[in-house]
């Protein structure tokens, strides 16, 4: 775990944490904090920043536990964490403000702004709209291309990504089924760009965080690099957390690229609250009424159930997700990025906000504390969160782990295993897939080796599984995304081409091994 004082504190507050499982009415500070310290203890989270607002004022905002593990330093209201995801709502604020200047409309076609965009289907392409870009609705799978931009040492260019869009095949047909993406996004700010005439990060900055004080939010990698006080990410690994290195390249930052703090984000919460309105008399605003109105309007269907809050709907808005609990409107993101995942809840009727931002990779962890604060708002009683998330997340990682430990069963099996092995010169050699670019399978030392040409994390050894699959083991373990490379032959027993697939259920969906289709080129 974290460290004895801190355990130690975690223990001394406990008591505030019983009252929790049969309180019915909203949380008190020291209430909030005991949730937050026994949630950290419970899913080993080394450091968050949580905030709670309601009818205009602050409720709780602070900072609890450590940055990073190898620093120890303190986490406090300015310190910088990756918002991730919660990043779309900015984008999608930046379009709506283009579209109250008249300079185009949710309902444009991208082609008309970029010239050059095309999908796999050119009927597609012809029909789609500004509004496609950030609804989650394009017929692309989930995550589809983000192994362009993710994880973060890959030299692919946002132009090549945007030509590359043409070669990932659709799942479903145009509009009519949800899966998440980034690369929409990413493109959705280069029609930012292009409007407005003004780099992505410099729109943002002028239009956003310099009229609401966010001294604090940035897309700068070298100013998140060099600051004193910004988190680590963190990740499990082999029971030991372990810090994580960057998650997307500087080209996705319309979808996930800003850091920022718990102060900030409150500020940007607020105005959320107001309908874009800001200043001591509200006299100001970000954006029009009708546009917000627009950004939380249903857009795109999701499958759900009643859930925890007896929810009938949800849905993706413009940069939110919408839904309705316990009888009221909420409008939510999370976000995640390697080691590190955020939530940002809003309940306009109770006129709520709930901020957390955390540095280890647990959505779990979030969910905890934010469900916990709004059970008290809702007078829900005899709902220990932090216990029910936490079976949830045991029983999916004891899962998870049984499939791993039968794939490392057969790796040890085959090792000892006296039957001929796969002669590796068949396998040894470059192939290509249309949108990712080249892969080098070498022999090294008896062993096959994986190289991207582009993406420089996925470097790692393989091992002969089963048939004509490999194991492949990335070289940086906290990136657990470790995969079987399933080769096809030709009829000389040559290998002509492989496909990818996740060893574990619980790799994350950016690892888009699906779409990969790579074919033998030397």
């Amino acid at each position: 775990m974290i460290n004895v004082s801190f355990k130690a504190l975690a223990a001394s507050l406990f008591f505030f944490l019983i009252t929790l499982t049969g309180f019915s009415q909203a949380l008190t500070p020291k209430q909030i904090d005991s949730l937050v310290l026994k949630t950290m203890e419970t899913f080993n989270v080394p450091g968050m920043a949580v905030a709670v607002l309601k009818d205009g004022k602050v409720v709780s905002k602070k900072g609890y536990g450590l940055q990073s593990l190898k620093t120890k330093k303190p986490v406090n209201t300015v310190t910088m964490f990756g918002v991730a995801s919660n990043t779309k709502a900015f984008t999608t604020a930046a379009l709506a403000q283009l579209i109250d200047a008249g300079s185009l409309e949710w309902d444009t076609k991208v082609t008309d702004i970029i010239p050059e965009f095309k999908l796999y289907d050119p009927y597609v392409t012809s029909e789609f709209t500004v509004r496609d870009l950030v609804t989650h609705r394009s017929g692309l799978g989930l995550g589809a291309g983000d192994l362009m931009v993710f994880p973060a040492n890959n030299t692919t260019s946002k132009a090549e990504m945007i030509h590359n869009l043409r070669y990932l095949k659709p799942v479903s047909s145009f509009r009519s089924k949800f899966d998440y993406d980034n690369l929409l996004y990413i493109v959705a700010g280069e029609v930012i760009e292009r409007v407005s005439g003004q780099a992505y990060d410099a729109y943002i900055k002028e239009h956003f965080f310099d009229p609401l004080q966010m001294d604090r939010a940035t897309f700068n990698t070298q100013k998140i690099a060099t600051d004193a006080n910004r988190i680590d990410g963190h990740a499990p690994v082999n029971g030991k957390l372990e810090l994580t290195g960057a998650t997307f390249t500087k080209i996705s930052d319309p979808a996930g690229g800003m850091y920022s703090s718990i102060d900030d984000m409150a500020k940007w919460v607020q105005v959320q609250l107001d309908q874009g309105k800001y200043g001591p008399k509200k006299q100001d605003s970000l954006f029009s009424e009708q546009a917000h109105r627009e950004m939380w309007t249903p857009q795109t269907l999701i499958r759900t159930g009643k859930g925890a809050y007896n929810t009938h709907f949800y849905a993706y808005g413009l940069g939110w997700f919408l839904k309705d609990v316990n009888g009221y409107f909420q409008a939510s993101h999370t976000g995640g990025l390697l080691g590190i995942v955020s939530q940002v809840t809003l309940i306009p009727e109770l006129d709520l906000g709930i901020i957390v931002l955390t540095n280890q990779q647990s959505g779990a962890a979030f969910t905890a504390i934010t469900n916990s604060i709004k059970d008290g708002y809702f007078g829900m009683t005899n709902k220990n969160r932090v216990k029910q998330y936490n079976d949830a997340r045991l029983t999916h990682e004891k899962r998870a782990d049984s499939i791993t430990a039968a794939v490392e069963r057969n790796l040890t099996a085959s090792l000892q295993n006296k039957t001929p092995k796969p002669n590796l010169d068949h396998y040894a050699g470059t192939y290509r897939d249309p949108w990712f670019g080249k892969v080098s399978i070498d022999i090294e030392n008896g062993k096959l080796n994986f190289t991207s040409e582009k993406s420089k994390d996925l470097i790692g050894s393989m091992q002969f599984y089963k048939g004509t699959t490999f194991v492949v083991r990335w070289d940086d373990p906290s990136l657990k995304a470790d995969a079987f490379v399933n080769f096809s032959l030709d009829t000389e027993g040559q290998a002509k081409g492989f496909t990818m697939k996740p060893i574990s259920p619980l790799t994350d969906f950016s690892y888009d091994y699906q779409d990969l289709d790579f074919e033998r080129i030397d």
